[in-house]
């Protein structure tokens, strides 16, 4: 299936009323880092490039990536190719995800915003890389193609969630509305974003808490009212046991039905490479 191909499935979607996960051809890319750059004091960017990004797709803010590292003892495994996807094998390559920040076909070029956290293998990675660089990228495998035609948009999330937030307020419509909540140590950690004038912003200081502990963001998000009548699509990301009661709230309270909404644990305290969602 070409790109065109793929863009007609995503126009599907988005004429549709709910979303859905659009697959891709998940490729292996060999880049080099291209610069680096902090986003406030929680971030740093690093943009790709190479040449076998001309085969990577991306289309949608829900994208993510897995960047390969090298093992314990130094030893480079890489997914191997099988048809439109990749076989992993065992023992499994070590690999972290993240989202897809941005990505320029004209340029072959690939952002990718990593929180930084000590002790974390990319991020420790992410402080160190230099022009040069070089690293394999894995997917992304698809995209959660959501119509721009709800009434609101609710997003929330922790730094780790901050990236693909970023994207999806700029992906939106101009005359969209809703609320993002993003939650950060403090303003240090707090970046510019580009969101429609309809879309309300707060930052959620978390202060000496650590991260991953505490209801900030939760009794934050619970102050949202959705109008009677309103269609409202929610998307959530950060620590698993932060987001657990609001995955209860969004069903039960807001009465938000399983196609029009995603909640997704990013990462869980104490746990390697954790990732789930629903």
């Amino acid at each position: 299936m070409d790109r065109a191909a793929y863009a007609e499935r995503i126009d599907e979607v988005l004429a549709g009323a709910h979303g859905a996960k659009v697959g891709y051809p998940i490729g292996l890319c060999a880049v080099r880092v291209l610069r680096t750059a902090p986003l406030g004091a929680g971030l740093v960017r690093i943009t790709f490039g190479g040449e076998d990004l001309a085969d990577f797709h991306s289309y949608v803010p829900d994208e993510h990536v897995r960047l390969v590292f090298p093992d314990e003892e130094g030893v480079l495994r890489l997914p191997s190719r099988d048809g439109l996807s990749l076989e992993w094998g065992s023992p499994r390559p070590v690999s972290r995800e993240y989202t897809v920040r941005r990505f320029s076909a004209a340029d072959r070029e690939l952002d990718i915003d990593f929180a930084i956290h000590r002790g974390g293998l990319a991020s420790e990675w992410a402080l160190t890389a230099a022009p040069g660089t070089p690293m394999h990228i894995a997917g992304p495998p698809g995209g959660v193609v959501v119509p721009k035609t709800y009434d609101a948009y609710l997003f929330a999330g922790d730094i780790t969630a901050l990236p693909a937030i970023a994207r999806w307020l700029e992906w939106l419509p101009a005359a969209a509305t809703g609320w993002a909540f993003i939650e950060v140590t403090g303003p240090e950690e707090e970046i510019p974003l580009a969101a429609p004038a309809g879309v309300r912003v707060r930052w959620v200081h978390r202060g000496a808490a650590e991260p991953g502990t505490g209801d900030a963001l939760e009794q934050a998000v619970r102050t949202v009212e959705v109008p009677a009548g309103q269609r409202v699509y929610v998307w959530l990301a950060g620590e698993s046991g932060v987001l657990r009661p609001l995955r209860r709230w969004v069903r039960t309270e807001l009465n938000v039905g399983p196609k029009d909404f995603l909640i997704a644990g990013y990462w869980k305290r104490g746990v390697a490479d954790y990732d789930r969602d629903e």
